[in-house]
């Protein structure tokens, strides 16, 4: 136990040296788009299911997630991408934004923001739609204001860095993003950057590249391997070579590899089964069977079938090609990602590392891969031993796959992982007004997003319990705000509260969606959230956000102000009419009196006649006004 405790402590502090380290990130960044839907019958034409969207979330994907999950375990990441200049790109620039990614992207008018948008019911992703043409390239004037912006942040990192050369990112998924000209670029270069990771569909652009770490699929590292035994390019350059020309170019008709998706833990067989092929083909590619040593060849190049390679030892595969793998890329270390089998890590003293995976549904794994470059990434680029970044890789892709969404893994999550202490998990549920701001800096030095909402919650019930879990989904932090006693008499009558304020805030807290629970005694909440400054701000009803009273106070601080649906028929006053109702239909007797509610607070109300049923109280107050 001694042992185990002190190997966490030396993996926390190697967490600890990375926080602030400069890291560029380039490549195709996209918007990762959710939407929640319920189905409970099909429709007439077709055996198709009709869904009523509940809600819908935006995320950081690609070369963006990568950013975000550098910044968010406490790396300084600098994303430098084309996004256009569309409503897309502005809600990629506000999860950017939110995460504290220094946002250095190049607006690009005439090509649009690459999104992928998932349909999900019941947790299950029915269909994914992906908008963004490959084959739509940066013009003359792009790629010269993407070089650019490349060149101004390096020596912005450098000059944060106190003249230590920066750690280089790239995350090439053929969208675009990098144009020969750009990859030129980046490899002529190389000696402006101390780490460079590298993570690409087609590992076959980036041979001049030299970078410290690669992690492709399985399916991609095959690809590479394939296409080197069937002469696709010239034989393997010595590592570090030092030179600038691209290696093993594509043959005339083998187009760049369109968009994939590396999905870390997916479970095997029932809802989180993979189907169909682990990599997406080239397109023009033949579909071919996969041989024992997995390099079935076609004449345009190769591609992995799922159902014909089930039987292949895929780790044991990957770990005996892992030298061939590091000669053809010319990288240090190679990590080939086994989806359920974790990965396979190989460096320059040619000894194989195992780690293994945590099996999930596949909406859970979405961006995992992400996660695992950027904690790699930052552990090699604060000189962690190989063992030590695989290990702290892995763990971070793990603890990321817990819910459905795009993952982000935090650095108080690993932290917390790992048996230590983070910078917001030490601080209390409850907390009182006066402590409020040091709490939220506190989590924004994080780099968490702050969700902030209100209400009186006097009976709590499944519809409040749905709308706090909907506000915790837009952000990384939620803040609940509640009314008094006082507040609850002024604002619903003298007999509310129900519940003092002690129970609703006992309540709330064992929730495990909210992370803080405040009370204030104004009737409005604009003195905590002028302390707060919330990145999103949340309120129940069926309006639009523009007639929320706080939205341009929220406006003005930088906030975005949301407004949630809310469940028909759960509310506090329905709860408290039906009871009065039952009471009223049951005789009374000595022992039970005739209005079992009784005001837990306030002064008292003179009973009316026995016979008159007790006043009921507006049934205004539904799951979309939390009170």
């Amino acid at each position: 136990m001694a042992g185990a405790a002190a190997e966490q402590r030396r993996l926390a502090t190697v967490v600890e040296s990375w926080r602030e380290r400069a890291v560029l990130v380039v490549g195709d960044a996209m918007l990762d788009e959710w939407r929640f839907a319920e189905s409970e019958r099909l429709c007439r034409e077709a055996p198709a299911p009709i869904l009523t969207l509940r809600r819908r979330i935006t995320a950081a994907g690609g070369a963006a997630n990568t950013a975000v999950n550098v910044a968010t375990l406490g790396g300084r990441a600098l994303l430098v991408a084309p996004v256009g200049a569309d409503v897309a790109g502005d809600e990629l620039h506000d999860c950017l934004d939110r995460a504290g990614v220094w946002d250095r992207t190049v607006s690009e008018p005439h090509r649009p923001t690459p999104v992928k948008r998932r349909m999900l019911a019941g947790n299950q992703i029915l269909l994914r739609e992906d908008s963004g043409d490959p084959d739509d390239p940066l013009d003359d004037d792009g790629v010269g204001r993407l070089l650019t912006a490349l060149s101004c942040a390096t020596e912005e990192l450098r000059a944060v860095a106190g003249g230590l050369a920066p750690t280089l990112v790239v995350c090439d998924y053929g969208l675009g993003a990098l144009p020969a000209p750009v990859r030129a670029w980046l490899v002529a270069h190389r000696h402006r950057y101390a780490t460079v990771a590298l993570d690409a569909h087609d590992l076959a652009d980036w041979r001049g590249l030299n970078p410290t770490v690669v992690t492709p699929s399985f399916a991609e590292a095959t690809r590479l391997l394939a296409r080197a035994a069937a002469g696709f390019g010239a034989p393997p350059a010595p590592a570090r070579t030092g030179g600038t020309g691209l290696h093993l170019d594509h043959p005339p008709n083998d187009p760049a590899d369109g968009p994939s998706e590396l999905v870390v833990g997916t479970a095997p067989g029932g809802v989180g089964r993979a189907t169909g092929p682990t990599g997406e083909p080239t397109p023009g590619e033949g579909r071919v069977a996969m041989t024992g040593d997995g390099l079935s060849v076609t004449g345009a190049g190769v591609t992995v079938n799922a159902t014909v390679g089930e039987g292949v030892d895929r780790a044991g595969l990957a770990q005996a090609r892992l030298a061939e793998l590091r000669a053809h890329t010319g990288a240090d270390v190679v990590a080939v990602t086994l989806d359920t089998e974790g990965a396979i890590v190989g460096g320059p003293d040619g000894a194989p590392r195992r780690s293994h995976s945590t099996p999930v549904p596949a909406s859970h794994a979405v961006g995992a891969g992400d996660a695992y470059l950027a904690a790699m990434t930052l552990a090699l680029a604060a000189g962690a031993p190989l063992p030590t970044a695989a290990q702290l890789a892995q763990l971070a892709a793990t603890i990321t796959v817990s819910d459905t969404g795009t993952c982000v893994c935090r650095r108080e999550d690993l932290l917390g992982a790992l048996g230590g202490t983070s910078g917001g998990g030490t601080h209390p549920t409850l907390v009182g007004t006066g402590e409020l701001d040091a709490i939220v800096a506190d989590h924004r030095r994080s780099g968490r997003s702050v969700v902030f909402t209100n209400g009186c919650f006097d009976v709590l019930h499944p519809g409040h319990v749905r709308y706090l879990e909907q506000a915790r989904a837009l952000g990384d932090l939620l803040v609940v705000a509640v009314n008094s006693d006082s507040s609850v008499r002024r604002l619903k009558g003298a007999d509310r509260p129900v519940n003092p304020v002690e129970d609703r805030i006992a309540l709330l807290a064992a929730l495990s969606c909210v992370d803080h629970v405040v009370v204030f005694e104004e009737d409005s909440p604009a003195d905590l959230i002028e302390a707060v400054r919330p990145d999103v701000y949340v309120k129940g009803g069926d309006y639009p956000p523009e007639m929320v009273p706080e939205a341009p106070l929220v406006r003005r601080l930088g906030g975005q102000v949301r407004t949630l649906g809310y469940v028909p028929d759960r509310s506090t006053s329905a709860i408290i009419d039906r009871i009065r109702a039952q009471a009223d239909a049951a005789p009374a007797t000595a022992d039970a009196p005739a209005d079992p509610v009784r005001p837990a607070a306030g002064p008292p109300t003179a009973p009316g006649p026995a016979s008159t049923p007790a006043t009921p109280i507006p049934t205004a107050e539904h799951l979309g006004r939390t009170t």
